[in-house]
């Protein structure tokens, strides 16, 4: 099951890099170019075009999946490499370095 839960997730991080990516600039990009009328920038939810509509789909999506893979995480309870490391006997029970000499 997470395995094609994390199937879908790549792919909707694929789709949302090449949405994000195909996307115009606006006002030349970084801040550059401010010197466009500020009317474009101050306008309401009315500009949103279908390529930034795909995006919010497409980032919703992608919250959602990501929270699904945590949770079936958090289920499975692995254990970490450095939990695992701690619990080795071989560690544990290694011989400590001898203590100096003294004279």
């Amino acid at each position: 099951m997470h395995i094609i839960i994390l199937f879908i997730h790549l792919m909707i991080a694929l789709a949302l890099i090449f949405t994000v990516l195909i996307q115009p600039s606006e006002h030349g990009g970084m801040g550059v170019g401010t010197g466009g009328r500020i009317d474009s920038f101050i306008s309401g939810r009315s500009s949103a075009n279908l390529l930034t509509k795909i995006t919010t789909i497409l980032a919703a999506c992608f919250m959602v999946t990501s929270l699904i893979l945590a949770i079936i995480a958090f289920q499975a309870k692995k254990i970490s490499i450095v939990d695992q490391n701690i619990d080795n006997k071989a560690f544990i029970n290694s011989p400590s370095p001898a203590a100096p000499l003294s004279q």
